[in-house]
């Protein structure tokens, strides 16, 4: 310790209530001196004073509550306060003066216009999994990257379609505007049928966009951290076997209902057995040829991604190919291939999606919007880490929140940050939201003048673009062994979060992975041992008995830590510990000494309740009724002020609370009999 710590405490402390005058003895430490006198919190306070008190504001006539929502208008309202608020919420306003524009420009430009070719195809594709026209995927993969460029604070993030929000919104369209059973529609039906189901796609983006800007309001970013990574995963590895199977029919060229609820995975399998002596073998042989060429050009793209320039455009190869096939053979007319058709230039008019339906989807609107916030920010937050920046949760909030709100209007689906375009953006050398510009003005020239040129595109190689681009999720079940030989439990929720999501749907799985999680988490808690604690010889330091060689133990003395939260839920177990060590009650430990002194290291204690300061309360009661002298060391000052107004100071005095376990031990040292220290060996 320091020598003007010991000079300021020369002096002995108070004595506690459990000092007894008779039993004052010139017992001493084990280590050979002595430095100091024990520290209690009291005397720590009155030395070295608390935290600086905020000064007291003068009284007004006004609720507590409201004079401090009108300071903080007040401060945000002045010019200083104002601007910080502007920077906060507007991330250019930040990164684009310190841009650097000889080193990044090129790379920003490269990257985003690479990702911009891959978003037309896969836009359009993940349109037929939302079960709206092709066209609206590329409304979804300019707007919502242009809003997000404004308001996101992921460098290195690519938003737009996402195959497992397209699934989840497809089925819950499918479940407000069923197909109807007669099947032979009219154009005039099928335009009516397509009408209704953009604008409740669009209505679930408006939901989500909303129930996503609730919680910015809410300052609700923290619950990204209760998506933990086997949930987010186990999630994505499930949803990409239903995108696999849900695009078996468009692979084959049967005309089949979708299948939407429980079980739907198993029923579209049922179906396309059932309906394969119907398949097309023209789309069959599409299907195949795309396969071969866009798994080989993924699988190359990653194994020589450090030597590659620029990834292989094997989506844009494969739609240019293709289109220029069926248009010189004619493949629409004579083999029935069913093509994307005519792509209508230009955007569409802003309207207010009919939101009478808005009650129904309000409730599919919030798993999609907490995946959208769970995904985007897992993958925000480890491309943060590498790259030495940091992100705002409550500003991601914002970002997609108003992403998905304002491209409803143009009667886009929902998005959100998309694995694969995000792992090309960095690969093809992205380093800010500038790439995301460049990203717009691809799908721009599409939308204005390229569109007719897609005319011809079959649907079943759209349907292979969805399958290949689930390649990088079906590839996570390679971590299951690392992750059951690093946590066990960690693997079980994978497991039970990702069966889940296949047997039921992803809505229903994500609840399951997300209950299994935070029971896991409780059942954690409730499973901890309190550490028995000795010293180690020639050392200030007490460790847990198990885990020294050799330690200097104290008959009549017992240190006890509890390295876990102390609530409702853990009162029961840590009641019941005590019990067994301190031989109170029943249930006592079978020979040992009577125990004098008890020393309760609550450092891992990181809060307490209601419930569990009242179990401490009547601990220390029982100690003081059966003559035992109860210490608390490093006891947070949270935990110590609820443990002082469930009445602790009634049975004990501030001269038992101390700062450390040593100064604990060293006072407790000072009130035992002099029956001296004496080695135990403990092997482990």
């Amino acid at each position: 310790m320091l020598q003007g710590a010991k000079n300021k405490m020369s002096g002995p402390l108070a004595s506690g209530t459990c000092s007894d005058p008779e039993e004052a003895s010139d017992l001493k430490a084990p280590l050979s001196s002595r430095f100091r006198e024990p520290l209690t919190h009291a005397r720590f306070q009155e030395l070295f004073g608390g935290a600086e008190q905020e000064p007291e504001l003068p009284a007004e006539p006004c609720l507590p509550w409201l004079c401090r929502l009108r300071r903080r208008r007040a401060s945000a309202c002045s010019g200083p306060g104002a601007w910080r608020v502007l920077l906060a919420r507007l991330p250019p306003l930040r990164w684009l003066p310190q841009y650097r524009w000889r080193a990044w420009l090129l790379g920003d430009a490269v990257a985003g216009i690479t990702v911009g070719v891959v978003h037309v195809p896969q836009g359009m594709a993940f349109a037929l999994l939302t079960s709206v026209p092709p066209v609206f995927g590329l409304y979804t993969s300019f707007f919502p990257v242009l809003i997000y460029s404004l308001l996101g604070t992921g460098r290195h993030l690519s938003t737009g379609t996402f195959a497992v929000l397209s699934l989840m919104t497809g089925s819950v369209v499918e479940r407000v505007v069923p197909e109807p059973l007669a099947g032979n529609l009219s154009g005039i039906e099928r335009e009516k049928l397509e009408a209704q189901r953009i604008g409740a796609a669009a209505a679930v983006a408006f939901g989500s966009g909303a129930l996503l800007l609730g919680m910015f309001v809410l300052q609700l970013g923290v619950l990204s951290t209760f998506l933990s990574e086997p949930v987010v995963k186990a999630l994505t590895s499930g949803a990409a076997l239903h995108v696999l199977v849900s695009q078996l029919p468009s692979l084959l060229g049967l005309s089949l209902p979708r299948q939407i609820g429980c079980f739907s995975l198993f029923k579209t399998l049922a179906a396309v057995l059932s309906a394969l002596n119907q398949s097309s073998p023209a789309e069959l042989t599409i299907s195949a040829l795309s396969l071969a060429l866009l798994v080989p050009v993924k699988e190359l793209n990653v194994r020589f991604r450090d030597r590659l320039p620029t990834p292989i455009p094997g989506e844009v190869v494969m739609v240019l190919l293709a289109t220029v096939l069926c248009f010189t053979s004619s493949l629409d007319s004579r083999y029935n291939v069913q093509v994307v058709g005519l792509l209508p230039g230009g955007f569409p008019q802003p309207l207010l999606p009919t939101l009478d339906d808005l009650p129904r989807i309000l409730a599919d609107s919030l798993p999609i919007s907490l995946v959208t916030f769970a995904v985007s920010t897992s993958l925000a937050s480890i491309y943060a880490d590498k790259y030495s920046y940091t992100i705002d949760p409550n500003q991601e909030l914002l970002a997609h929140g108003v992403s998905n709100l304002i491209s409803s209007l143009f009667s886009c689906f929902p998005n959100s940050a998309t694995l694969a375009t995000t792992s090309l953006l960095v690969d093809a050398g992205g380093n800010t939201q500038l790439s995301g510009l460049f990203s717009c003005t691809v799908v721009l020239s599409v939308l204005l003048w390229l569109g007719p040129f897609f005319y011809y595109l079959p649907k079943a190689v759209l349907a292979c673009i969805n399958i290949s681009s689930m390649r990088q999720m079906f590839f996570q079940m390679q971590e299951l062994p690392q992750l059951w030989h690093v946590s066990r439990v960690d693997f079980a929720v994978w497991m039970v979060t990702w069966v889940a999501v296949v047997t039921l749907n992803v809505d229903l799985g994500l609840a399951v992975g997300v209950v299994v999680s935070m029971v896991t988490v409780v059942c954690r808690t409730q499973r901890v041992k309190c550490l028995a604690l000795g010293l180690a010889e020639g050392t200030e330091l007490y460790r847990p008995i198990r885990e020294s060689h050799k330690l200097l133990q104290v008959p009549g003395l017992c240190i006890l830590s509890y390295p876990a939260p102390l609530y409702f839920a853990t009162r029961g177990q840590f009641h019941r510990i005590l019990e067994w060590h301190l031989g109170l009650g029943e249930r006592t430990k079978p020979g040992a000494e009577p125990i004098r002194v008890v020393i309760l290291d609550f450092s891992g204690v990181t809060f307490a309740d209601a419930a569990g300061a009242r179990e401490v309360v009547q601990l220390t009661r029982r100690c003081q009724d059966d003559g035992i002298c109860l210490l608390l060391a490093q006891c947070n000052a949270l935990v110590l002020k609820t443990l002082t107004r469930a009445g602790l100071l009634d049975s004990m005095t501030p001269e038992q609370l101390f700062v450390s376990v040593q100064d604990a031990a060293a006072h407790a040292l000072e009130r035992l009999k002099p029956t001296g220290p004496k080695i135990c060996t403990v092997w482990v």
